[in-house]
């Protein structure tokens, strides 16, 4: 594996390399590879001039499209991304569907309703937790969906935080129907007090998807299992320390403090060795949440209406 690929998930995600440090040496170079295209996939939309980013997209199609009819690949990340998707059999519709979810992102943003929220969140967040099962070499197939569960949660998060920033940029993934419950008074409403209170309602939602996406570590290899309950538990310190600023987010970036990173990985061990301890004493049923439905945000042609 080229270097790139670990210098990009140690720059851009001190979380995940975190956790990925609980991996196998192979394992993590895997993660790694499907860190960097999807990051490197992030970049050339959003670091690409407003009037390039359209055809910036179509390329993203077009060379995904290339990798999976198995063609050459002159360069080194994609050639990896090939060798990986073929090496674990990862499905086509996957990295489709977060290509999506970057096209959903050209011109201004605007959500109108929480469905739409949680199919953006599926297709950018949601499917890299589908991909991962396939690197980790998932042993219940019926675990997917905790999977994507997870994801969702780990990009609700990220909205929560990133609000000031993604309003900078023309985006606002508030979604309206919770800005309106939460007291907008028109479209331009956008005050601290409301954005507060909005940010709290989606981190109560995102809390429902984090506990969905935790029945499924069972499936897991163990320490598969340990790295991806680490990084989960340190995508939810976010909203932590949201709420410990009354969830202004406005005020600034929240940081998870890097001991509080380490606890929180030495508490994911403790919390995954004693779960697996307990199903081999007391047996456990696990499943995802079936409330945790869409409604009126997908098609019966979207993947994404399975969950």
């Amino acid at each position: 594996m080229s270097e790139h690929a670990r210098a990009v998930i140690a720059k851009q995600s001190k979380s995940f390399a975190l956790a990925s440090r609980l991996l196998s040496r192979e394992c993590g170079d895997e993660v790694a590879v499907l860190y960097a295209y999807c990051r490197r996939a992030d970049d050339e939309v959003d670091l690409a001039p407003p009037a390039e980013q359209a055809e910036r997209v179509e390329r993203l199609y077009s060379e995904l499209t290339s990798i999976y009819a198995g063609e050459p690949q002159s360069q080194p990340l994609l050639a990896e991304f090939q060798a990986l998707v073929k090496r674990r059999h990862i499905p086509e519709e996957y990295p489709r569907a977060l290509l999506d979810g970057m096209r959903s992102d050209l011109g201004p943003v605007r959500l109108a309703s929480t469905d739409e929220l949680l199919l953006y969140s599926y297709r950018v967040a949601g499917v890299v937790g589908l991909m991962l099962c396939h690197v980790f070499g998932l042993s219940d197939r019926s675990a997917l969906k905790n999977a994507a569960h997870l994801g969702i949660a780990m990009q609700l998060t990220n909205i929560c935080r990133d609000v000031r920033e993604d309003q900078a940029r023309g985006r606002v993934y508030l979604p309206g129907d919770v800005l309106v419950e939460c007291g907008a008074i028109g479209v331009g409403d956008f005050g601290a007090g409301l954005v507060a209170r909005s940010v709290k309602r989606l981190l109560l939602l995102a809390d429902r998807y984090y506990r969905s996406g935790d029945a499924g570590f069972y499936a897991l290899p163990l320490r598969a299992a340990l790295a991806a309950r680490a990084a989960r538990l340190v995508y939810a310190a976010i909203g932590d320390e949201l709420a410990r600023r009354h969830f202004d987010a406005l005020r600034g970036r929240v940081v998870v403090p890097t001991w509080r990173k380490l606890w929180l990985v030495g508490r994911a061990v403790f919390e995954e060795l004693g779960s697996r301890a307990w199903s081999r004493t007391f047996g456990r049923t696990r499943r995802a949440d079936p409330s945790l439905l869409f409604r009126s945000g997908a098609t019966p042609a979207d993947p994404v209406t399975w969950l």
